[in-house]
């Protein structure tokens, strides 16, 4: 029996849209986008937060100050209730994933597990 992964992958994405976590995590996400202040809030904490780890994945130093400003942004928004609730929607979407990932992997874990066995 032949199987077309690519068929597959795509059922996958299309039952993941349909999932209460994509959902719930979607809905957030345009409540938050709704509200001019709320969306500015968490543009600029993400920004800051793809800037911290470009910095980190190539090496480069992230200061004390740039820590700082971090830290402040994300306490403010832990304070904002809908952006709190996308950053929980957010983790629990990319747990889903990993838990995904790890049964798609299984496989090749299982091939290469055997062979350092043998």
């Amino acid at each position: 029996m032949s199987v077309n992964l690519y068929d597959v992958a795509y059922d996958l994405e299309k039952a993941l849209r349909h999932s209460e976590e994509y959902s719930t995590l979607r809905n957030l996400y345009d409540e938050v986008n709704e509200d001019e202040s709320s969306k500015r809030m968490f543009e600029n904490f993400r920004d800051i937060q793809v800037n911290l780890q470009q910095k980190q994945m190539t090496g480069q130093e992230i200061t004390q100050e740039e820590v700082e400003q971090a830290q402040k942004t994300v306490a403010l928004v832990q304070q904002h209730d809908k952006i709190s609730q996308l950053m929980e929607a957010e983790q629990r979407v990319s747990v889903l994933i990993g838990e995904l990932n790890k049964i798609i992997m299984k496989p090749l874990e299982e091939l290469y597990g055997n062979a350092e066995e043998n």
